[in-house]
């Protein structure tokens, strides 16, 4: 039915029916109107609020019945016919065409007349308007002639306006000459305006017939159709009817409007069904594949909706929109979707499978669906889980604060959030973070949340998991249910749906049971008495009207106490009324058992209103009574059934009539009362009708007058959504830099491309500020979108978020800014911590400080909570104001018509909205009773946010290092989830017995756990005043609370640094029933004030924990000593499991400091010719010319003379070719001489042994010696041995032949600062024995923060010392630390990972090397580097820019290992000792070759790698290290793994670039030591080896007495740090003689024989030293 019939049917006036156009003719010659009457009955359509009247005049539609073709020839083809043509082709500018016609014909400038055309048409038609304005008045006469009466009427400020509007229309006769009629033809008046009368219109008609006559048949021009959709079902004609800024016009046909004194109430009738199109079916479900078939158990054929949607849903991937009715079957549609990721996730054997489960690879894909709330979250859980769990199908919820650990992330195929919970969760890297990595399903349930305030975090999530889909290449599928919604087409945009076959649109005739709505406005002044009355009086008398129907009522209210109050009310009046035989449940064939069944309940308000027909449901009742209450509604014992809107949510019970009472419900979220969301009033009215019992439902709504309008067009689907997402940009840009996935200004105008917004900026541009000029010239909205991000940049960059570089347009998370996106923390809150925070804060300032927050801005104070407020604060433990007799002026709600005040709605009130939040969480901490309902709601979201925010603080101080405000923090954290305060006694919160913990406060609360752990149970038992029983409970928990033995000891590096060596042991019993699978720790050190952190550790017991290692490296000032530092230990979730230590610092002596460093001298640079050795020349010519001028320096001394040497300097200077020197000139050809080189480590015995293979400069032997057998094998040539310091001493400890010392010549120890306790004795004692000998002795080694000891020890002469600087190297190689907050784990490898990409981007012609801690971390940085790189848009990866993709795919083909290939194919190496030897030969050459840019492998392979490369990058410095009890420690990297990484980056040619990322507390610690030196202590004092070697030399008969091993200590390296650095080894003023005595009385053997014994010769051999 077109608008003509339906607004003639709603006036009472018979449509215009005519034989012929003759007849037209003379019924309009004879057609007048009288303006009262036309007035009068245009009140009807006062319905239709706000009244934006759009269709074709009751004229033009009787032209249309009568078969007349009122436009213009179609024979005229030129430009201005072809533009009119396509705006009459649109359905939605067709009504504007008069209205365009009379502004494109006015004198108006071109300016003028594009605003308006710009507000008429909308910018989405901005192609169309160009051509419109190409030819203006071209087009205006054009339209003319074609004129069709579809002029919109303008909203009109009275009824009478609204008539006149529509009489100059076409409605009326010629007699009216108002402005806004339109030229036509030769019937033109002066002023220019269409004359309407019958003899012009007459006229007009025979012009147009004469024209049609004589056009021919087809004109051969055809203009555009309007764009339809395939999917979208609706009954509406006017659906796509909307105005510029997308309003709808009209409200559904045949709704109706009555008044009366109680209130004005607007009927919408239920919408008619669609007729199905030839091809439609329902599809019955023994028509599915087994999988579905079997999942919709009780269904014989999928509803009409769902059949529609079947083959898009479950046969392809596409992306989809569904737009339906609540009770329309969207959730089987949802299952639906679920159900084609497991068919695409299960392998297909073939013949026939019983069980399908099987079949399902669950390891493969994660589902995620998104629910609005958590009620809806726990009936979804509920229905998939029962209709899956045949497939053991495991499906969980996620909302809250609830988490899930690995386990359960592994074996949960689909999870169910919230949008606010998968927002935080995505934005975690790892961990739960990891979900967003395996999702091949996320289905968005209602949303069409998008217009509400929490629409910015459905924007973000969606927006995320688009750009991991592109960056990615993944396949996410995306699956939108929404309520009907007007431009659905913007939310498929946004979504990415295709409009033709992911978009479907349904009506409300798509509802199981037609809906009647019933919109009631009460009369009255806002929650005013008469109001309420009104409202009472409404609801009884639509309630009445049911009942007396036969029908059941659902009375919906908004608060629990409500609902008892309402059925009261209702039933008073019922009594009054005398209609209470109505409601009478007696005549129910089962009351009497109902009855029966009730009067066991102990809810006195459910039992008396049962007997008058009433019923009442909410969250708070008891299970039992509320499943009494649904089954007695069910079996319609329960006529009036009052609940609140959990029963919408969670329970499927319908009834024929719901009825919402009142739509103020109080948000804590906001802190007030708000109006009843869209989303509530359609799930209610969504029960409204017993789906296959009732043929209808009817839903009422009663809300105050002054929001009817609001709630019919939100219901009634009248007005757009429009995006909220510019709110909340701010943070969701912080999470997007703090995750990585925006890292410069462009990423983020990329980023904010995906989001809704954008979308609306596009077609809505005014609303969002946007001018035209800004949209003409920028269709894309690229500087809108760089403006806004830069904008959100800077405030994150002053808030000191983010570091911002507008330069560059670089944008950093830093520490404060990765805080506020774990915890959620709006940018606000962190701009008012900035300001308010300090180090030394107490509760009561931690607890103002948290007030702050702008996360409880809402929360306001009501003048009547005011009284219970007191009586809280009078409870509350910390001073909440500063003056409590002091009054705050705040806005507040005064009682309804008190007008009292000079200022109406200021009251002066003795708190402020900050103070409240104080009092609720101190008042939720302490467990009190808080009576109001409103507070009860305040008090949980309060204590819900603060849990949260003091956490996010607690982190803050720990970064800034704050000592006491970080234990405070730590103790309100814990005291906010125990709910206990810090001062309560510990054993609170170990679940003892209300009576076992009464007699603890009561006669034992002065002892500690630990005193009560102590005693036994009948001692405390008899304490508490209980029996043995109660004390052993009571022991269980003291034994069995988390406490610790702490130790420290002190070990100064050098004269600046302090190493405090820490031993954690756990001193409790581990109860896997108590603490779970592990308990966390801080230990930290603080300051002699207390004020400051030095350095701190978050550590974690387990069951086989026995101890726990760390130490803190901290700068001194050997100077200015503080007095002592303190050691805390604090459990993570324990209140009062603390433990202290103080460490005085008042006898550490610190080491002197060493600046007599060796100069790199100017001098000539020495040729090759030096050696005046030909054979040497020839060997070395080949690799150099000359040496450098380290090597030039210490030549003459290393090659010219004999003395002892020691060579300190940097890696990769030079300093083993000098030792390669002295070796070939030891072991000249013919003096049957031993050069001995000794290393730390078999693999550089292993390189060493191949560079000296390769240059043979003479006939001397080489050897690798890997036993004792092959290093004391008889010396019969000259001999170059290489050998472990392992090996060597094993050979020592034996017997040592006294020819092969005397042969030995030259000792070459390399790799001096890897010294361990085996190196440091074998050295030692090779020195003792060879005192005799001249053996020369030359050392090797890094560049030291002090050699002088190293260089005695060795017998070093000073000439022969060179104490080479960190920087004292010819190459140039530039260091770069760049630091990380986020503690050891997968989630600080995969954050770090953009580090790592940018740095590779940054150096295109070099490669690259990245350690990673462990070999499993390889594979996924891999993958992480290739995402960033499918982000850049670089498809070939990392790959050389001309390499052979025919080589790479032969490299491919020879590959063992599948997980190398993705990897390799984008540039990318793995290599460790896991790897097979042939797939690591194949990943060498290709790096070799220069076609792998980058290689990843363990931190191990540092010391066996050959490669040397333009960048290396460590990422991370710590490793896990398991123990052989199954425990597993967290491992510091040495600083001598650091420097070995650096070195990698040394070349010969070019600028090397070493990247160490690392945590902030270690970065000061590497920087010293690399730029420095290294220090370099003995290990002998906590050696294995030493202590073995003793008792062996004891068994053995070696030692007469101790003092015989202290005569051999007196040559090690210990005995001269011990003089130097005796704090180090616990020496105090002691000799060094007494501190070793001492040492060796240690370990010497109590039960060891101690006989005479001399190193006995070997045979023929001289006699060696007594020992």
């Amino acid at each position: 039915m077109d608008f003509a019939s339906q607004f003639n049917q709603l006036l009472g006036i018979e449509p215009v029916q005519h034989a012929s156009a003759e007849d037209l003719l003379k019924e309009i010659e004879t057609w007048e109107w009288e303006r009262q009457d036309f007035g009068r009955n245009l009140k009807t359509l006062d319905a239709y609020t706000p009244i934006e009247i759009v269709d074709e005049s009751p004229t033009l539609n009787a032209f249309r019945l009568a078969g007349m073709d009122i436009a213009g020839p179609s024979s005229s083809t030129g430009p201005a016919s072809q533009t009119v043509q396509k705006l009459r082709a649109k359905e939605n500018l067709k009504p504007l065409l008069s209205t365009l016609a009379t502004i494109l014909l006015s004198n108006k400038s071109d300016d003028a007349i594009t605003e308006e055309l710009l507000e008429l048409l909308g910018f989405e038609e901005m192609d169309l308007m160009s051509d419109v304005l190409r030819d203006r008045k071209a087009v205006g006469q054009e339209a003319r002639v074609v004129l069709s009466g579809n002029s919109a009427a303008p909203k009109s400020d009275s009824l009478s306006q609204d008539a006149d509007a529509l009489l100059e229309r076409g409605f009326g006769g010629g007699k009216r000459g108002k402005k806004g009629r339109h030229k036509h033809g030769n019937h033109e008046k002066d002023d220019g305006k269409i004359s309407l009368s019958a003899a012009d219109a007459k006229q007009r008609l025979q012009d147009q017939l004469a024209a049609n006559a004589a056009r021919p048949l087809f004109s051969g021009t055809a203009g555009p159709e309007a764009e339809v959709y395939p999917h979208v079902y609706t009954s509406s004609v006017t659906q796509s009817v909307t105005s510029s800024f997308g309003t709808k016009f009209i409200l559904p046909l045949g709704t109706t409007r009555h008044v009366d004194e109680l209130c004005e109430e607007v009927i919408v009738p239920p919408s008619r069904p669609i007729p199905p199109k030839i091809d439609e079916r329902l599809i019955p479900v023994a028509e599915l594949d087994p999988l579905p078939r079997s999942s919709f158990p009780g269904y014989t054929t999928l509803n009409r909706m769902q059949s529609i949607i079947y083959p898009t849903v479950y046969k392809t991937n596409e992306n989809l929109l569904i737009c339906a009715p609540t009770g329309a079957g969207k959730t089987d549609v949802a299952m639906l979707s679920i159900l084609r990721v497991l068919d695409q996730h299960r392998t297909h054997p073939e013949g026939n499978v019983t069980n399908l489960g099987s079949t399902i690879n669950r390891d493969e894909f994660k589902i995620i669906y998104v629910a609005p709330m958590k009620a809806l979250a726990s009936e979804i859980v509920r229905k998939l889980g029962r209709r899956l769990a045949w497939l053991s199908i495991q499906v969980r919820e996620l909302t809250g604060d609830m988490q899930m650990t690995r386990a359960e992330i592994a074996e949960t195929q689909i999870i169910v959030t919230t949008p606010e919970k998968w927002d935080v969760v995505t934005r975690k890297p790892t961990g739960e973070g990891e979900l967003a990595s395996k999702v091949k399903l996320l289905i968005i349930d209602e949303v069409h949340l998008l217009n509400e305030e929490r629409g910015a975090v459905i924007e973000t999530i969606v927006a995320r998991t688009l750009r991991q889909v592109e960056s990615t290449q993944s396949v996410i599928r995306i699956v939108g249910l929404s309520a009907t919604l007007p431009n659905y087409i913007d939310v498929a945009d946004f979504l990415h749906v295709n409009r033709y076959t992911g978009l479907f649109y349904f009506d409300q005739s798509f509802r199981p049971v037609p809906l009647e709505q019933h919109f009631l406005g009460v009369r009255g002044k806002t929650n005013s008495p008469q109001q309420r009355k009104n409202l009472d009086r409404i609801v009884y008398e639509k309630v009445l009207e049911l009942v007396r129907e036969g029908h059941q009522v659902m009375v919906f209210v908004h608060a629990r106490k409500e609902t008892v109050k309402s059925a009261m009310a209702l039933s008073e009046t019922i009594l009054l009324e005398g209609v209470a035989e109505d409601f009478d449940p007696t005549g129910h064939p089962q009351w009497q058992t109902f009855r029966r069944d009730i009067s066991t309940s102990r809810n006195r308000e459910m039992k008396e209103l049962f007997d008058q027909g009433f019923g009442i449901h909410h969250a708070g009742m008891l299970r039992a009574d509320r499943n009494m209450m649904e089954r007695m509604f069910e079996a319609r014992a329960i006529k009036v059934l009052f609940c609140t809107a959990t029963l919408a949510w969670g329970v499927n019970l319908p009834a024929h009539a719901v009825l919402i009472k009142g739509t103020d419900i109080y948000d804590s979220g906001r802190g007030q009362f708000v109006d009843l969301s869209v989303l509530d009033v359609l799930q209610i009215f969504g029960r409204a009708g017993r789906p296959g019992m009732e043929s209808s439902g009817v839903g009422y709504i009663c809300t105050p007058d002054e929001k009817l309008d609001h709630y019919l067009d939100a219901v009634t689907s009248q007005h757009p959504i429009e995006s909220k997402f510019i709110h909340g940009m701010t943070d969701s840009l912080n999470a997007e830099i703090s995750l990585g996935t925006v890292s410069t200004i462009s990423e983020g105008v990329a980023w904010l491309g995906y989001t809704y917004l954008f979308v609306r900026m596009r077609k809505n541009p005014l609303v969002y500020g946007i001018s035209r000029d800004q949209l003409l010239d920028d269709p894309q909205l690229r500087t809108r979108r760089d403006e806004e991000i830069t904008r959100e940049a800077k405030r994150l960059a002053t808030a000191g978020m983010i570091q911002f570089d507008p330069s560059s347009g670089q944008l950093t998370a830093n520490e404060l800014g990765n805080i506020a996106a774990k915890y959620y923390i709006r940018h606000t809150s962190i701009e008012i911590f900035n300001q308010e925070f300090r180090p030394n804060m107490v509760e009561a300032d931690v607890l103002v400080l948290l007030s702050k927050s702008t996360e409880f801005d809402q929360i306001q104070v009501r003048e009547n909570e005011i009284d219970e407020l007191k009586v809280l604060e009078s409870m509350a433990v910390c001073q909440v104001r500063a003056d409590p007799d002091r009054v705050i002026k705040v806005k507040a709600s005064g009682p309804p018509g008190d007008d009292d005040d000079d200022e109406r709605g200021k009251k002066t009130l003795m708190y402020s909205s900050q103070n409240k939040v104080n009092i609720l969480l101190q008042a939720y901490i302490s467990g009190a009773f808080v009576e109001d309902f409103a507070l009860v709601s305040d008090t949980a979201y309060v204590a819900q946010n603060a849990g949260r925010i003091i956490r996010a603080l607690l982190e803050i101080a720990l970064s800034q290092k704050w000592a006491k405000t970080t234990a405070v923090l730590m103790a309100m954290s814990k005291a906010i989830e125990k709910r206990m305060w810090p001062y309560e006694h510990p054993l609170k919160q170990s679940g003892l017995g209300r009576d076992l913990l009464y007699g603890l406060q009561q006669w034992a609360d002065e002892l500690s756990v630990h005193d009560l752990a102590a005693q036994s149970a009948a001692e405390l038992g008899k304490l508490v005043h209980l029996n043995e029983k109660h004390g052993q409970a009571l022991l269980r928990a003291a034994r069995e609370f988390p406490t610790a033995a702490i130790s420290c000891k002190l070990r100064p590096e050098t004269p600046d640094l302090l190493k405090m060596s820490i031993t954690v042991e756990p001193a409790f019993k581990w109860s896997e029933r108590t603490h779970g699978s592990v308990e966390r720790i801080w230990v930290w050190a603080e300051d002699a004030e207390g004020v400051y952190i030095l350095q701190w550790a978050q550590l974690a017991f387990r069951q086989t924990t026995k101890v726990i290692k760390t130490d803190f490296v901290v700068p001194v000032r050997a100077s200015s000593l503080p007095s002592h530092y303190t050691i805390r230990f604090i459990s993570d979730r324990w209140i009062g499991a603390e433990e202290e230590i103080s460490i005085p610092l008042t006898s550490v002596k610190m080491p002197k400091p060493f600046s007599n460093h060796s100069p790199l001298l100017n001098i000539p640079l020495l040729e090759v010719p030096v050696f005046q050795n030909p054979a040497l020349i020839q060997a070395y010519e080949r690799r150099m010319s000359r040496l450098n001028t380290l090597q030039s320096q210490c030549f003459f001394t290393l090659y010219n003379t004999a003395q002892n040497a020691l060579i300190t300097a940097p890696s990769a200077s030079g300093k083993s070719v000098l030792g390669q020197f002295a070796v070939w000139k030891a072991t000249v050809s013919g003096s049957g001489r031993l050069a001995m080189v000794v290393t730390s480590r078999k693999s550089s015995m292993h390189d060493i042994s191949v560079t000296l293979r390769a240059l043979r400069v003479n006939e001397a032997n080489i050897e690798t010696c890997t036993t004792v057998d092959d290093l004391s094998k008889t010396i019969r040539a000259s001999s170059i041995r290489i050998t472990t310091a392992a090996c060597l001493l094993a050979l020592l400890t034996g017997s040592v032949s006294a020819s092969f010392l005397s042969k030995l010549s030259l000792v070459l120890c390399e790799n001096l600062t890897e010294m361990d306790d085996e190196y440091e004795l074998a050295i030692s004692l090779l020195r003792c024995f060879g005192q005799t000998y001249p053996i020369r002795f030359i050392g090797l080694s890094s560049s030291l923060d002090n050699p002088l000891d190293l260089g005695d020890w060795l017998g070093v002469p000073e000439a022969a010392l060179f104490a080479f600087q960190s920087s004292d190297r010819e190459q140039i190689i530039t260091t770069k630390t760049y630091t990380s907050s986020i503690p050891h784990s997968a989630a600080f490898f995969r954050t770090n990972a953009r580090t790592v990409y940018s740095a590779i981007r940054a150096m295109p012609n070099d490669q690259a090397i990245v350690f990673v801690p462990s070999r499993s971390i390889c594979i996924p940085l891999a993958k992480d580097i290739t995402t960033l790189c499918a982000t850049d848009f670089a498809t070939r990866g990392l790959l050389k820019e001309d390499a052979d993709q025919e080589k790479v795919e032969s490299a491919l083909a020879r590959l063992g290992d599948p997980s190398l290939f993705e990897p390799i194919r984008h540039g990318i190496g793995i290599y460790h000792r896991g790897v097979a030897q042939g797939d690591q030969r194949i990943v060498l050459e290709l790096f070799s070759e220069g076609i792998l840019r980058v290689i990843i492998m363990p931190h191990e392979q540092c010391w066996t790698t050959p490669l040397r490369v333009g960048l290396v990058v460590t990422l991370g410095t710590q490793y896990l290290r398991f123990e052989p009890d199954g425990d597993r420690q967290l491992v510091n990297y040495s600083v001598n793994e650091v420097l070995r990484m650096q070195s990698l980056a040394v070349r010969h040619v070019g600028i090397g670039r070493y990247l160490l990322i690392c945590h902030s507390e270690e970065k000061d610690t590497f920087q010293r030591f690399l730029n420095q030196g290294l220090p370099l202590e003995s290990r002998l004092m906590e050696s294995d080896a030493f202590k073995r070697w003793v008792e062996e030399g004891v068994q053995k008969g070696k030692f007469k007495s101790s003092q015989d091993v202290v005569d051999v200590l007196s040559f090690t390296f210990l005995a001269r740090r011990v003089k130097s650095n005796p704090t180090y080894y616990d020496a105090g003023s002691e000799q060094v003689d007494e501190v070793l005595s001492r040492f060796v009385d240690r370990i010497w053997p109590v039960d060891g024989l101690v006989g005479e014994a001399e190193l006995a010769p070997a045979e023929g051999g001289d006699p060696g030293p007594v020992i």
